[in-house]
């Protein structure tokens, strides 16, 4: 399939990119999206939460009151959960959640995402993005003139463009990566998906 590349006033430049179909166009596995999101979401998580257990938990070892003839439920020391100020039952402690995937179904996961995109018509070819300097306003003029201004955009580059990165951080729902940064969460988590010409073949030699 070919798109046409576009610049950055939105007009197209007379040149087309052509996609290859084992990039781009793959039955999407729902599956391995599934998972790839989950891994890339379960390790974003901290997983610092802690909690006092009854031996983390300060206070005499020392038995409370005598074990029969009370009249009331037997008990040891002070730190007994059933307590006010005892330590937690089974309560949340540091771990990590990440875990493993292999690298085919990685691979699998991101050509799905790219293939869905562009199944929906939500994936742009732009070209090679540069800033004489930078300028918030000049990449808000370059959404505006591909009709995503107040959109979810992620935009993909070839390599780090000190530039374009500081012209676009302080934009709401615009989220900027370079072709060795991406996951599949970034590729679907957009309602519009714009790649640069060069990111293109970059992203082809990659997956394919």
């Amino acid at each position: 399939m070919e798109l046409e590349v576009l610049d950055k006033s939105g007009k197209g430049t007379g040149k087309k990119v052509k996609l290859n179909d084992a990039v781009f166009g793959v039955e999407p596995s729902e599956h391995a999206i599934y998972l790839d999101i989950k891994q890339y979401l379960a390790n974003q998580r901290q997983g610092n939460h802690s909690s006092l257990e009854r031996s983390d938990v300060k206070g005499s070892t020392k038995k409370i009151k005598r074990q029969k003839g009370t009249g009331t439920a037997r008990a040891g020391d002070i730190k007994n959960p059933l307590f006010r100020g005892g330590g937690t039952i089974f309560g949340p402690q540091p771990r990590n959640y990440g875990f493993k995937l292999n690298k085919k179904l990685k691979v699998v996961a991101r050509k799905s995402a790219f293939s869905k995109q562009l199944k929906e018509n939500q994936l742009v070819v732009l070209e090679d993005l540069n800033f004489e300097a930078p300028k918030t306003k000049d990449f808000v003029a370059t959404l505006a003139a591909l009709e995503t201004e107040g959109k979810r955009v992620t935009v993909v580059l070839n390599d780090h463009n000190k530039n374009v990165y500081l012209s676009s951080r302080n934009i709401p729902k615009v989220k900027l990566v370079t072709v060795n940064d991406l996951n599949t969460y970034d590729l679907l988590n957009c309602q519009k998906l714009v790649l640069t010409e060069s990111a293109v073949q970059t992203i082809e030699q990659k997956l394919s």
